[in-house]
């Protein structure tokens, strides 16, 4: 076995598509697009910023595992640590090469000064992030990484504890939300002269959406875990890839009566079968059936929600809850399954309020001191 830094286009091609075949059968894997992979991983607005190095262990020519190692200053700068970042980590269940991998990433961040290794991540708070603990069974969201079981066992086996978990659930959308919230959003609505904005008409005006992405990630930074605020060129990229998703028939914008920005739920109907059809690829046939699943409702995505920090903690977020519950009936949705957050976060709560809820799936940082 060999390992090799990822240097050549060749490289990175097969850096990209080794999980085509690690995972193959497997039904609950969802590839993402390679095109979209090898973008990221050469020209994401992160890596302005941002510092990486890739690896592949090799035994002729048969990948055997891969692993992405990063360095955010901003992530270490805004907390304080010295911490370096792995991603995008696949391997064979075997515990040499699983070491052979770590141990590249570890020994770069210590050559950068680096005091801890943390992962999987992303260059950012907007990309996959934590690894699959419990609902191997389950299809992730599009957004989501899936591991196969063994990945937690050789990451342990190499000196990683837990660092912090994420949480998914799953709810039976057509139930809509308790009538507790539903009075808190009309008392919450008429005292502060609240109504709804249209996301389709946001799009149109440039100037809007970059505001809209500021207000998401002031809206996030003192209230989730490890989120790094957004870059100019990171605002103007997740514009670029996706706004065209968004829309009025599943998302909600919240307005204050100077037209201001207060709050928001994205919601979307689910990629995952569409992208396990497209198998990697847009071309020949990808792109339509992931253009198909831009109409089918019979499962949900939600994505963000959040609002303004100085609306936070004042109900508003029973406003998005109720009208998103609104057009589940009205568009017949499925299940929605939530995105990951945090387990310490009080907002995940929210969702052991709601009526026909289940965990979905539980995904999990590793860290360990390589001081």
């Amino acid at each position: 076995m060999e390992l090799q830094e990822v240097i050549t286009r060749r490289d990175l091609r097969a850096f990209v598509r080794f999980p085509d075949s690690l995972y193959k059968g497997c039904p609950q894997y969802v590839p993402a697009l390679h095109s979209d992979q090898m973008h990221t991983l050469t020209r994401d607005a992160s890596l302005e910023y941002c510092t990486h190095k890739m690896w592949l262990v090799t035994e002729g020519r048969e990948v055997l595992g891969r692993i992405c190692a990063m360095i955010n200053p901003h992530y270490n700068e805004r907390y304080g640590k010295k911490c370096v970042r792995f991603g995008w980590f696949d391997c064979v269940n075997d515990p040499k090469v699983a070491e052979m991998l770590l141990g590249a990433a570890e020994k770069w961040g210590k050559e950068q000064g680096m005091e801890r290794i943390h992962g999987p991540l992303f260059f950012n708070t907007l990309g996959k992030q934590g690894m699959l603990v419990e609902g191997f069974e389950n299809v992730p969201p599009f957004n989501c990484i899936y591991n196969y079981p063994y990945y937690n066992e050789l990451v342990q086996g190499y000196g990683f504890e837990k660092e912090c978990d994420w949480v998914q659930y799953r709810m039976q959308s057509q139930l809509g939300i308790p009538e507790k919230a539903k009075r808190v959003a009309k008392l919450v609505m008429e005292r502060y002269n609240l109504h709804f904005g249209s996301l389709d008409a946001l799009k149109k005006d440039k100037a809007l959406v970059r505001k809209f992405f500021h207000v998401y990630s002031e809206s996030f930074k003192d209230k989730v875990y490890n989120f790094i605020p957004f870059t100019d060129a990171e605002i103007e990229q997740e514009a670029r890839t996706v706004l065209p998703f968004i829309n009025d028939r599943d998302s909600v914008i919240v307005l204050d009566e100077n037209e201001e920005i207060v709050a928001f739920g994205i919601c979307m109907p689910s990629m995952s079968k569409a992208l396990q059809k497209a198998r990697g690829r847009l071309f020949p046939f990808g792109w339509w059936h992931l253009l198909r699943a831009r109409s089918d409702f019979s499962l949900m995505d939600l994505m963000i929600n959040g609002a303004v920090p100085e609306w936070q903690n004042k109900g508003v977020s029973s406003i998005y809850y109720q009208k998103m519950a609104e057009k589940a009936i009205q568009y017949n949705y499925g299940d929605s399954i939530s995105n990951p957050q945090i387990e310490s976060n009080s907002a995940a709560n929210i969702w052991n309020a709601y009526p026909g809820h289940t965990l979905y799936m539980r995904r999990r940082c590793y860290i360990k001191d390589i001081r």
